[in-house]
């Protein structure tokens, strides 16, 4: 007796090209071009990152602890390497993804940043605006900046069509956003509550309110920042030394960081002291590897430095603000015009500072001062903007432009 062996039909043909099909398109959207803007922004936050690692080794390796020189650098590394991840995630996400997140993203940084009135909070220089977990120190009104750009972003890109009137443009911006920048302001961090003036005020800008509306917030921010100069002593005496011409007979005082900033830029003249031979990083100019970091890049890299890194800031700005004026979508122009004028802006007010063109405000420069949650958040916003940048009309060779 005999028996047959059930065997598989051959495949059918048409069945093994679909799939084939099927695979090609997957690998296609994997490998689909991207805008120029997408790259410049992405290569210069990735170059701008590298370089503040390399600075900020360079700025504490002469002065770290028991750990030892690489310590401090390894601590900023590991942020790094959470934020560029992050950075690449947040730019596969959707614009709607962050229409519908930017309610719930303030929500949860304001949460997070009244935090640092609680016991995890402490004071440090002065600013009771950070706070420990489990031994981890964190700024919450880094996040902050983030989520107030994203939600001005959809507040004002839903009232777009009624930003003509003064009511529609106040409300809810003005009360919210007394809210978020009073937050900060509480815990008497001036300078970031003005990089918050400055999301605010970009935003309204880049969402086409009149001038004559959008002056009214101009002068309110000022005045806000005056009197809080006015009521503050340390404040005062940072203004003051400032507009000192004889600073240097407050040296001991005001003056003392302000001037090791300049001296440290003027030692290191075109070509630098050459990397690593800083001599202000020896305990001579405090901040070193934070709000003066600006400042070990001339004295070490000279001005050639001090170029290179103003020329990264220059093609940032150039990638970011063609995804503003390429894009037809009110959100992405109101919320990508805020997060351009965050980074750009505090990078100026930082270099401005140790140029002795502004009083010290304590702001980081993006990207390479020392400090994890400045870095993961300014990465996260650059996600942001790439996922704006995405959206934008690209063409591959021998196509027209098609938008996506």
């Amino acid at each position: 007796m005999t028996t047959t062996t059930d065997r598989p039909a051959p495949s059918d043909p048409a069945d093994r090209g679909s799939s084939a099909f099927t695979a090609r398109v997957a690998l296609g959207r994997v490998f689909t071009p991207v805008p120029s803007e997408f790259l410049l922004i992405a290569s210069t936050a990735l170059i701008l990152t590298i370089f503040g690692l390399v600075m900020v080794l360079s700025a504490t390796m002469a002065t770290s602890d028991a750990g030892g020189p690489f310590q401090t650098v390894m601590r900023q590394a590991l942020f790094a390497i959470l934020g560029v991840p992050l950075m690449f995630v947040f730019s596969r996400l959707p614009v709607t993804f962050w229409k519908r997140i930017s309610w719930i993203a303030l929500g949860a940084a304001l949460a997070f940043q009244l935090l640092v009135f609680t016991p995890l909070g402490y004071e440090f220089d002065g600013n009771r605006n950070w706070i420990s977990i489990a031994g981890v120190q964190a700024q919450p009104s880094e996040f902050l900046k983030l989520a107030f750009a994203l939600w001005l972003g959809y507040v004002l890109y839903r009232k777009h069509t009624l930003l003509g009137l003064w009511r529609h443009v106040f409300i809810p911006v003005v009360p919210v956003g007394a809210i978020v920048i009073g937050s900060v302001v509480a815990g008497k961090d001036l300078g970031t509550a003005m990089i918050l003036v400055l999301i605010l005020l970009g935003a309204l800008f880049f969402s086409g309110v009149k001038l004559r509306v959008f002056i009214i917030p101009v002068v309110i921010a000022v005045a806000a920042v005056a009197v809080l100069a006015l009521t503050s002593a340390n404040r005062m005496a940072r203004i003051t030394s400032f507009l000192d011409p004889n600073c240097i007979d407050d040296y001991y005082g005001g003056c003392y960081q302000p001037l090791h900033g300049i001296w440290g830029l003027a030692s290191g003249g075109v070509f630098g002291l050459g990397l690593g031979n800083s001599r202000e990083k020896y305990a001579w100019l405090p901040a070193a590897s934070h709000d003066y970091i600006f400042a070990i890049v001339g004295e070490e890299l000279g001005l050639i430095g001090c170029i290179v890194v103003l020329a990264l800031f220059t093609l940032f700005a150039v990638g970011a603000f063609h995804v503003i004026r390429k894009t037809h979508d009110p959100f992405i122009r109101i919320a990508a015009g805020g997060i351009t004028v965050w980074i750009v802006g505090q990078a100026l007010i930082n270099i401005g500072v140790v140029l002795r063109v502004f009083p010290v405000l304590g702001v980081p420069l993006p990207f390479m001062s020392q400090g994890g949650t400045s870095l993961v958040s300014v990465l996260m916003a650059c996600g942001v903007l790439l996922a704006f940048a995405r959206t934008l009309p690209t063409s591959a060779p021998g196509t027209a432009p098609s938008r996506r």
